[in-house]
């Protein structure tokens, strides 16, 4: 954990790209042993979005990527670096990040791939601030996003309910006296627990599949994270009741209320949108962000901390200032 020195460094502005295709708990009941109740009640989802036929995760990056620019009205040759996490890419190499630097023409910037599952996007963020707060870079697009349909074994119930498909964005710049600014950051794995969520194929011939151990997955988070949060606040100068919004990823919405309940912290400073999108991953966190600026939740002055955990077992912190 450290505490961000140099340039101060802004969230300049957000995007997000969600498909069209919507798949329903009672498009499920058709031909899965569960129902509405059961997974709503277990987990908080209602619905969750895939990519169309063809439509590529370079595709969904692409136009998540040019709202978070529009947003910062900024183009693509004010990018310096492109960074992309996903845990479904189109192909491992080359990576998503140059595929969607070459779609957007932004030809002054590099691209890297930031492999971490649920916790890509946010370890995107955290190399993207160190970049730019030692004047390396000046700007910086940030993007997570994932396509599951493809890599779901739709006869587990308990793993193919929870997973959609999207993409978020972030420009990061360095900021100006007045702006808001990235305070601390803080990035922890405990690899031991690293065969708790698995995207691998079962035989060579076999496609990629989504494989996760629930129960371990809950019990690990529920215990870790609360633990994990306090400290980082603490190292971050500040209490857990001290952070205005809670920007979590969204796995699964008992998980998140139990990790509040511990930090003593009310529901009313955290977005919960698993109810739309499911647990979409890497780009579930920029999702939430982008929600919290939309509907005017980040407000001068406040704080805000960005949280993910994901496969690995990976945990991630941010503190913003606004």
């Amino acid at each position: 954990m450290a505490l961000i020195s140099g340039r101060p460094v802004k969230i300049a502005g957000t995007g997000v790209y969600i498909p069209e295709e919507i798949m329903t708990n009672a498009d499920l009941e058709k031909f899965l042993d569960t129902n509405d109740e059961w997974i709503t009640t277990r987990t908080g989802i209602k619905q969750r979005h895939f990519a169309a036929a063809g439509e590529t995760i370079s595709d969904m990056a692409f136009k998540a990527a040019l709202a978070a620019l529009a947003d910062a009205g900024l183009s693509a040759d004010d990018l310096d670096m492109v960074l992309a996490g996903s845990a479904t890419p189109d192909t491992v190499c080359p990576p998503v990040s140059a595929r969607v630097q070459g779609m957007l023409g932004a030809n002054n910037a590099g691209a890297l791939d930031t492999h971490a599952a649920c916790t890509s996007s946010l370890s995107g963020m955290s190399v993207a601030v160190a970049g730019i707060a030692s004047g390396m870079w000046n700007s910086v697009l940030v993007i997570g996003v994932e396509s599951f349909k493809n890599c779901l074994d739709w006869e587990d119930r308990a793993t193919c309910i929870l997973f959609g498909d999207g993409a978020g964005a972030a420009v990061l710049s360095a900021a100006k006296e007045g702006e808001g600014r990235f305070i601390s950051s803080r990035l922890l794995a405990d690899g031991s627990k690293s065969d708790y969520i698995t995207i691998v194929s079962d035989s060579p011939e076999v496609k990629r599949v989504v494989r996760m151990k629930g129960n371990e997955v809950f019990k690990f988070v529920s215990k870790v994270m609360p633990g994990f949060l306090t400290e980082f606040c603490a190292e971050s100068g500040l209490t857990p009741d001290n952070v205005d919004l809670w920007i979590m990823h969204q796995a699964n919405t008992r998980i998140n209320e139990g990790v509040l309940k511990k930090l003593g912290v009310s529901m009313d400073k955290t977005l919960i949108n698993l109810e739309n999108y499911g647990n979409t991953s890497a780009a579930s966190m920029l999702i939430t962000l982008n929600e919290a600026v939309k509907t005017g939740r980040l407000h001068k002055g406040g704080k805000a901390a960005l949280v993910a955990f994901g496969s690995g077992m990976t945990l991630g912190a941010m503190l913003y200032e606004i």
